[in-house]
């Protein structure tokens, strides 16, 4: 298991950010799906909890086979997706994924809590003193650097500036001098219990989710001119036209592996009953599939008539693939 708290500071409000997680992430999603690729989103509801109150509730399939190292699709069939469960009781939210039939031993939880600071709170989520101490990582959402494949010039915020809140341009040293400004505080948990893989796969997936966390945030403060005279209404019925148009551009498929349940956090167990499960497939996958028969080929004659040495006019018959057509002579 490999746990970090990751912070990262944005230059608005954790009630600015209320509207403008909701938008980010619908558009985010839509902007990295493609056919076969991508989030399909399977359900998305209001939800009360006993203990966090009003919230939503939200089930992701997340295909990522082309996402993955080269290492790890050669053992992942071609059609290849992990559930996210996600419970919205902002600020605080906690999010889920399920492991797969074949990697029963994954598992990723993400708890998550906003407050209007720089960063500064080292015990927001009231952790009991470890024999090791969690890693905490800063992520600057101006400076950090992100993949080459996902650079904008237009989400490059060391240019930015929001024409409706003014915010910007971000200079080096912004999080000290910024106001207003909130973090995002998120608590990751990677698990991946398998002898020989466990290091190297627990710290790769920390790698993608620092990723995907600096361009999602990143993108939020870009986006903020599109989403800041937003509505809850107005921005709830964004994601519901997004969603819809996210999971066309995907496109539906059977799944080619099953998967299984994840045991829920402790705050999040009082589920409703009318939650879906994840579908199983009784099927094998194609690649554990057994090959048909096939009837074998002919390459020979089954018999071969040889001359009778008693009849001097026996006619000696070849094959018929060494006939060339002629016809047999006789003595």
């Amino acid at each position: 298991m490999l746990m970090k708290e990751y912070r990262i500071c944005m230059p608005l409000t954790v009630e600015e950010y209320r509207i403008g997680q909701l938008y980010m992430i619908s558009k985010h999603s839509h902007e990295q799906s493609e056919r076969g690729e991508g989030v399909e989103v399977v359900q998305n509801e209001p939800y009360d909890d006993p203990e966090h109150g009003s919230g939503q509730f939200t089930e992701k399939r997340i295909y990522l086979n082309n996402k993955l190292p080269s290492w790890a699709r050669a053992v992942v069939p071609k059609i290849f997706y992990v559930t996210e469960k996600a419970w919205n009781y902002y600020p605080y939210t906690i999010t889920v994924t399920s492991p797969c039939s074949f990697l029963p031993k994954f598992s990723i939880h993400i708890e998550t809590k906003y407050e209007d600071n720089k960063g500064s709170n080292d015990n927001i989520f009231n952790s009991e003193p470890k024999e090791e101490e969690t890693e905490v990582c800063t992520v600057d959402i101006v400076y950090d650097e992100i993949p080459e494949r996902h650079y904008k010039d237009s989400e490059d915020l060391r240019y930015f500036k929001s024409n409706k809140t003014n915010r910007g341009v971000l200079q080096e040293g912004w999080i000290d001098s910024q106001e207003p400004i909130m973090c995002s505080y998120k608590l990751v948990t990677v698990k991946f219990e398998v002898w020989g893989l466990q290091t190297r796969v627990e710290q790769f997936v920390h790698k993608v989710i620092r990723d995907v966390l600096l361009l999602g945030h990143r993108q939020a403060f870009a986006w903020v001119d599109e989403w800041i005279d937003m509505t809850m209404e107005e921005v709830r019925e964004y994601e519901r036209a997004t969603q819809e148009a996210t999971n066309l551009k995907i496109g539906s498929f059977p799944p080619a592996i099953s998967i299984s349940e994840t045991p829920l956090p402790s705050c999040a167990r009082s589920g409703p009953n009318s939650a879906p499960s994840t579908p199983l497939s009784t099927e094998a996958p194609e690649f554990l599939s057994v090959p048909k028969e096939r009837p074998r080929k002919k390459s020979a004659p089954e018999t071969l008539t040889l001359p009778d040495p008693g009849r001097r006019d026996s006619l000696f018959k070849l094959p018929n693939f060494f006939s060339w057509n002629s016809s047999p002579q006789p003595e």
